[in-house]
């Protein structure tokens, strides 16, 4: 398997992740007042906000890592596959936060759940560029010197801090975990995550 055909799948597994978040937004039901109804669903918007740009930001972090190479062996076709089943499970997660973040019972694990999925994510990642990186680097087009191929490496195991922390205070609060999630989104979705290589992060 090339390559080029690896991230072609990749691409429409991501795809149809992303895609699937919309359908958590219902229509409200006819009858009562629109405005509140559209109001009550703020916890869907947010989630569905953090989960988009983090899926979206991974799919440019796996065009980056893809991009890299020139071969690909059974282990990284592996830890891909792993990784993109971390992804397609987002929707799953996303929804079960919004559904429980404001009930009395349930929030705390709903919002770990939501957090870990991403944490798991940023794991499966982070072992796939490992893979590469470090105990494959014939696979890469382009010689990279072990410094620097540390240093990418380096950056996506900086990146699993944030989502430990906001799975492990999960327990004390989802609404700080659902923020922790949606702050890490908008850095990395912003310029000051910006470098000369910001696809090298591992959501973000």
């Amino acid at each position: 398997m090339s390559p080029g055909r690896l991230e072609a799948f990749s691409d429409g597994v991501i795809a149809v992740a992303i895609t699937l978040l919309v359908l958590d937004i219902h229509v409200p039901n006819p009858g009562g007042s629109l405005a509140h109804e559209l109001g009550q669903m703020w916890p869907n918007y947010l989630a569905l906000v953090t989960s988009f740009v983090t899926i979206g930001i991974i799919w440019i972090n796996h065009h980056a890592m893809i991009g890299r190479l020139r071969a690909i062996d059974h282990t990284l076709m592996i830890l891909n596959l792993l990784l993109l089943l971390t992804i397609v499970i987002l929707p799953f997660t996303t929804s079960l936060v919004a559904e429980y973040v404001r009930e009395s019972s349930g929030q705390h694990l709903a919002a770990a759940v939501y957090a870990g999925s991403f944490l798991v994510m940023a794991l499966a990642f982070s072992a796939t560029q490992r893979h590469i990186l470090i105990s494959r680097p014939g696979l890469l087009r382009t010689e990279l010197s072990e410094a620097e191929r540390r240093r990418i490496l380096s950056r996506a195991l900086t990146g699993l801090v944030p989502y430990a922390v906001a799975t492990a205070i999960a327990s004390l609060s989802a609404y700080a975990t659902l923020l922790i999630c949606m702050a890490i989104a908008a850095y990395y979705a912003s310029p000051f995550a910006s470098s000369s290589e910001r696809p090298d992060q591992p959501t973000g």
